[in-house]
């Protein structure tokens, strides 16, 4: 068999580079220990002993790191489905999931916080450079001085379906130019704070900005799970709670967005 090495410095790259990559080992069936490396955009490296259980696999495994999961699938010899012949272990090294949080406002600490909690990368962004500073937001990891469409312009390519969009700022000249931006990207999780009636207005600027109805079925507004949390803490858990439910299918849930009348009571 063919020298690992190769596979392990490519690896050890990805890993020092914080690139998301997926390393299978074949863990039972023929070619025990063969191992294949699998990044999005690149070529795989190294093999399973199969060329069609090698693109299998290859497949699969962007599936599992697109969602962060490490586990064991079964193949046939060739790749097919439904069989035991070949046990890969798929393990994912993907980076922390990013929240991106844009206006600097009362409620953008509390969500800072549990998003630190839930193990994301936060960043805290707006461009008015007196009320986003580390001082005030300690807990998040970047806090940037710049506009949302612009700081979307430079991050976007790489938010994909675990990363969440918050939308704080309340401010049209804010918030439809973020929705708009992060529209354009693959983030998983797109939520805007505000009353129904804000949303309503904040729904008619978007239109005017070219959103159709695909795209504002993406926005989650008002933000949150229908729970009914009064302080900046419990709406935050709220958000979390919701972007949780988004990425895991659970569609029984509540959410403020389908509900009608006051957000509180």
């Amino acid at each position: 068999m063919a020298s690992t090495t190769p596979v392990f410095d490519a690896l050890r790259s990805a890993l020092d580079d914080a690139r998301p990559v997926a390393f299978a080992t074949v863990i039972e069936g023929p070619h025990t220990g063969a191992k294949l490396l699998v990044e999005p955009d690149r070529e795989p490296l190294g093999s399973l002993g199969d060329p069609d259980l090698d693109r299998v696999v290859a497949r699969d495994a962007l599936g599992e790191l697109e969602s962060g999961l490490t586990t064991t699938r079964h193949y046939g010899e060739h790749g097919e489905a439904r069989e035991r012949t070949v046990g890969v272990f798929v393990e994912s090294f993907a980076p922390p999931p990013r929240m991106v949080i844009f206006g600097a406002v009362d409620f953008t600490a509390a969500l800072a916080t549990a998003g630190k909690l839930l193990g994301y990368h936060v960043t805290v962004c707006d461009a008015r450079g007196v009320f986003a500073t580390p001082l005030r937001f300690p807990m998040a990891d970047l806090v940037v001085n710049e506009w949302p469409d612009r700081h979307l312009a430079e991050i976007g390519h790489r938010l994909g379906g675990r990363d969440a969009v918050c939308v704080l700022t309340h401010d049209h000249k804010f918030d439809v130019p973020a929705i708009v931006a992060a529209l354009a990207t693959d983030v998983g999780y797109l939520g805007a704070m505000g009353s129904r009636r804000t949303h309503a207005a904040r729904v008619w600027r978007l239109r005017e900005a070219g959103v159709g109805d695909t795209g504002l079925a993406r926005v989650m507004a008002p933000i949150g799970l229908d729970i009914g949390s009064r302080t900046p803490e419990e709406a935050a858990i709220s958000v979390c709670a919701e972007i949780i439910a988004l990425r895991t299918g659970r569609t029984a849930v509540p959410s403020l967005r389908d509900g009608t009348g006051p957000i509180h009571q």
